[in-house]
C-alpha cells in the first residue's frame, strides 16, 4: 500500500503485537495497544508504543488490528459499535482464522472497511514470527471492492495472499486446526514413548525425522510416498 496508516491493534496477546512490529516495518505507525498478560514481552516488541483502552486504540487508529480469542471476537466488535466507536472510512481487520468479514458487521454498518486476514504460522509471540512470516501465507477474505487492500497489507506483513471465500472461512479454520492440533498432539505422544524407551533428548531425535516427513508429505500433496 502507498499510503502510510495509523494502526492500533486491540488483542496483546501473541499475534497482535507481532503484526504491529510487522506493519510498523512495512512504515506504518503504530499508535496504540490494549493491554496484554506480559508487558516486558510487549515492550520487547513494540517499544514505547502507548498502551491504551479499546475505545482510545479505534479512536486514534485508520486501520484497526483485532487480534483476540475466537470466543471473545463477536462481543468485542458489538461491544465497541454500540458505544460508538466505529468511523467511517476505518479499516477493521480481524485474525481470526474460522470468520470472514460478517463477524464485523456491526462496524461495517458504522461505514467502517471489514478485512479478515489470517497468517498460516504458529505465533510464539516473539521477534523470530517476523521471519516465519515472510515465508508464510495468510487467508484473506474481504469484500470484492477493497480485496486489492487486504491483500496489500498482507504483503505488508510479509506473507503471500490467498483468497477463501466467506462461506470457506469454517473449513479453511477447520483445515488449520486438523494441521496444528493433531501435529502436536502427535508429537508430544512420540516424545514420551522415546523418553520412556531411554532416548535423552526425544525432541531432538525427532527434529530431522519429523521434518522430512512433512516435506514429503507436502511434496506430495497429500498423497502416501512410496515405500522405500
Amino acid at each position: 500500500m502507498s499510503d502510510r496508516l495509523k494502526v492500533g491493534i486491540i488483542g496483546a496477546g501473541r499475534v497482535g503485537p507481532v503484526l504491529g512490529a510487522a506493519l510498523a516495518g512495512a512504515g506504518h505507525e503504530v499508535v496504540g495497544i490494549t493491554r496484554g498478560s506480559d508487558d516486558d514481552r510487549l515492550e520487547a516488541i513494540l517499544p514505547g508504543v502507548e498502551v491504551c483502552e479499546a475505545t482510545d486504540v479505534v479512536a486514534r487508529s485508520q486501520l484497526i488490528v483485532i487480534a483476540v480469542p475466537h470466543d471473545q471476537l463477536e462481543g468485542l466488535v458489538s461491544g465497541l459499535a454500540e458505544v460508538g466507536a466505529w468511523m467511517p472510512g476505518q479499516l477493521v481487520l480481524h485474525t481470526d482464522p474460522a470468520f470472514g468479514v460478517e463477524v464485523l458487521t456491526p462496524a461495517l454498518m458504522k461505514g467502517a472497511i471489514p478485512l479478515a486476514i489470517h497468517p498460516a504460522i504458529t505465533f510464539t509471540g516473539a521477534s523470530i514470527d517476523l521471519r516465519a512470516l515472510a515465508g508464510a501465507f495468510a487467508a484473506v477474505t474481504a469484500p470484492v471492492p477493497v480485496m486489492p487492500i487486504a491483500q496489500a497489507l498482507a504483503v505488508e506483513i510479509g506473507c503471500e495472499p490467498v483468497i477463501v471465500a466467506e462461506a470457506e472461512r469454517p473449513r479453511y479454520a477447520e483445515a488449520i486446526s486438523t494441521a496444528t492440533e493433531f501435529s502436536r498432539s502427535i508429537i508430544e505422544q512420540s516424545t514420551e514413548l522415546l523418553r520412556a524407551a531411554g532416548v535423552a533428548e526425544p525432541g531432538r531425535y525427532l527434529e530431522a525425522l519429523v521434518h522430512t516427513t512433512v516435506d514429503q508429505a507436502l511434496a506430495a500433496g497429500g498423497e502416501t510416498p512410496p515405500a522405500g
